[in-house]
C-alpha cells in the first residue's frame, strides 16, 4: 500500500470512529427501549416501569417498556439478543432465562455469551403459602402432607421462579408435590386462593393480601433475609430447611457486544434512580432488595445460581409442559 492510500485509509478509518465514539459520548439521543420478557403487572415489569420513569427524566429521552413474554422469557430476551448493539434495546428482566432456561429449554434461540449483564438491580424471595383447608401450619407440616398424600403447587408458568422452587422443594425433602403451571403469578395466586390447588411458592406482593385476610396461610420466605412487607414470617433458613432458599434476581441485559460506554452510562442512571427515595419505596411494595451489582460481581452472581441450578433442573427431570 502506498502512502497515498494509507492516508486515505487512515482518514476513512478516523471518519467511521470518530462518529460512533460521539453517539457513544452523547448517549442517549433518540428513544431506548425496555424490553420485559415477562407479563405485564409483574414485579421485573413494575420495576422496568419506575425505572424508565426516572432514566426518561433524568437523561431527556424516551424510555418506553414494551412486554414480550412468551416460553419463560426466552422470547423477550431473542428479541433484545437480535438488537443493534447500541445500547438502546435492553432486556428488563429476571436471572431465570439465563440460570434456568439452558437447562431446560432442548434448544435455546439465543446463548448466555450474547450477553452482558448492565447490573443486578435487586433480589427477592417467594413465599410459601397454602390454601387454609389443607390445616398446614408450617413447613415442616408441609413436608409431611407432602410424604403422606401429597400436594398440588401453582407457579406462574413452566421454567418460572415457582416452578423451580416446587423442585427444590421435592429434591431436598422426597415430598410429593404436582406442580401445575398457570399463565402468570396473579391466576397462579387466584388458584391457591380459591382451592384448585393447595398452594404454591409465589411472588410475595401477590400473595400477601390474601394471607392478611386468613385465606391464603403463609408459612415462610424462601429469602436469605425476612421480607419487609411480612417480617412476622419466618426464613426457609429458620424453619429448618436451608436448602429451599431461592432468590430472584432482577437484571438489566444488553448484547455482549454493546461498547462499554454505553453500558456505564446506564449502569450508574439506574443505579442513581434505584437508590432515589421514591424508588425505594417502591421497590419496598414489591418486596425487592437493593442489589447495584455490575461486571465481575454481576457475572459471578448470575453464573453462580445456573451453577446451582443446573444440577436440580437434571435430577427432578424439570421439564417444560
Amino acid at each position: 500500500m502506498n502512502i497515498t492510500a494509507l492516508h486515505l485509509s487512515l482518514a476513512l478509518l478516523a471518519a467511521t470512529v470518530a462518529p460512533l465514539a460521539a453517539a457513544q459520548d452523547n448517549y442517549p439521543t433518540k428513544p431506548v427501549r425496555f424490553v420485559n420478557n415477562f407479563l405485564a403487572g409483574g414485579p421485573s415489569d413494575l420495576l422496568a416501569r419506575s425505572v424508565a420513569a426516572v432514566l426518561q427524566e433524568t437523561l431527556k429521552q424516551p424510555f418506553v417498556v414494551e412486554n414480550k413474554a412468551g416460553a419463560a422469557g426466552n422470547i423477550g430476551a431473542a428479541d433484545v439478543a437480535k438488537s443493534a448493539v447500541d445500547g438502546y434495546t435492553v432486556l428488563f428482566g429476571i436471572d431465570t432465562t439465563f440460570t434456568v432456561n439452558p437447562h431446560l429449554y432442548p434448544t435455546m434461540p439465543f446463548k448466555r455469551s450474547d450477553f452482558k449483564p448492565v447490573v443486578v438491580m435487586a433480589s427477592s424471595g417467594l413465599l410459601v403459602g397454602v390454601h387454609p383447608a389443607t390445616g398446614i401450619k408450617n413447613l415442616a407440616g408441609m413436608v409431611e402432607m407432602g410424604k403422606t398424600k401429597g400436594l398440588n403447587f401453582s407457579s406462574a408458568g413452566s421454567g418460572s421462579p415457582g416452578h423451580l422452587a416446587v423442585e427444590v422443594i421435592k429434591e431436598s425433602t422426597q415430598a410429593n408435590i404436582t406442580h401445575v403451571p398457570y399463565r402468570g403469578n396473579t391466576p397462579a395466586v387466584t388458584a391457591v386462593l380459591s382451592g384448585e390447588v393447595d398452594g404454591g411458592v409465589l411472588a410475595t406482593p401477590g400473595m400477601l393480601p390474601h394471607v392478611q385476610t386468613g385465606k391464603i396461610t403463609a408459612l415462610a420466605v424462601t429469602s436469605r433475609q425476612r421480607s419487609r412487607l411480612a417480617p412476622e414470617l419466618p426464613t426457609v433458613a429458620e424453619a429448618g430447611l436451608k436448602s429451599l432458599e431461592q432468590e430472584v434476581l432482577y437484571i438489566a441485559m444488553v448484547p455482549a457486544a454493546t461498547p462499554d460506554a454505553v453500558v456505564q452510562t446506564l449502569q450508574k442512571h439506574i443505579i442513581d434512580a434505584l437508590k432515589r427515595s421514591d424508588l425505594q419505596a417502591r421497590m419496598a411494595t414489591l418486596d425487592l432488595f437493593f442489589e447495584g451489582l455490575t461486571g465481575a460481581q454481576a457475572s459471578q452472581r448470575i453464573d453462580a445460581l445456573y451453577n446451582r441450578y443446573g444440577p436440580i433442573v437434571k435430577a427432578t427431570g424439570m421439564k417444560v409442559e
